[in-house]
Formats: C-alpha cells, sequence, structure tokens
C-alpha cells in the first residue's frame, strides 16, 4: 500500500492508501511543485518549476523548461519511470506541464497533466 497524497484519512479513519499508478502520479506532482530549499532535510528536492512562471515567455524558456523537468524527474525518480516526453505551458498564473512517461515495474505508458495556479 502506498500513502495518498495530499495525506488525508479514508471513510474507515485510516490513512488513505492508492495504487502504484496514482502513487507515482502524486510523486511526480511533488517533484514538479516543490521549490528546492523547501524540504528541511532534502534542501535540493524539488524543481524550482514555479520560479519560472512569471519569466517572460520565449522558444528558449520554454525548452530550457522542458529539459529541466525531465532531469529532475529523472533525478528524483528515475528508478520509478522513464519519461518520454514533457510540455510545459505557462498561461497568466496558471501553469500547465504534461508529462508522458513509463511506470518501469509494468510497462504502463501514461500520460499525466499537472496544474498549478489560477486555472487548476
Amino acid at each position: 500500500m502506498h500513502v495518498d497524497f495530499p495525506y488525508r484519512f479514508d471513510a474507515r479513519g485510516r490513512t488513505a492508501g492508492t495504487d502504484e499508478a496514482d502513487h507515482i502520479r502524486d510523486l511526480i506532482e511533488q517533484v514538479l511543485f516543490t521549490s528546492p530549499g523547501e524540504r528541511v532535510m532534502r534542501p535540493d528536492f524539488g524543481s524550482g518549476l514555479l520560479q519560472l512562471v512569471f519569466a517572460p515567455n520565449s522558444e528558449v524558456l520554454a525548452a530550457t523548461t522542458q529539459v529541466l523537468v525531465q532531469s529532475v524527474l529523472q533525478r528524483w525518480l528515475g528508478e520509478l519511470i522513464v519519461v518520454e516526453g514533457v510540455r510545459v505551458e505557462a498561461v497568466e498564473s496558471t501553469l500547465r506541464v504534461i508529462v508522458q512517461y513509463v511506470i518501469r515495474r509494468t510497462g504502463t505508458r501514461v500520460t499525466g497533466t499537472f496544474v498549478q495556479g489560477g486555472g487548476a
């Protein structure tokens, strides 16, 4: 059993659990939307992606962001997933990240959309 994120209780009053696919999705979300320095015991954990929302849009920024996302996912979750593609869209105060990945243990291909900000 994997603990569901965000942490909550289930109908029985116990810690809510989830399956492997949802657990991996939760882990990706944590890596993407955690800023380095935010976690006391792991100051280098996270992506810094949220800081890029307010940077001026350009093709260079988009390419840099995609490489950043792919590298942090590989660093922190490389044992669990293989990242096949990343697309990042920043519109006003909303950040949308689309990640295509394969779960290593099962070989299942997944496309996950992760949204942070105004339109979430």
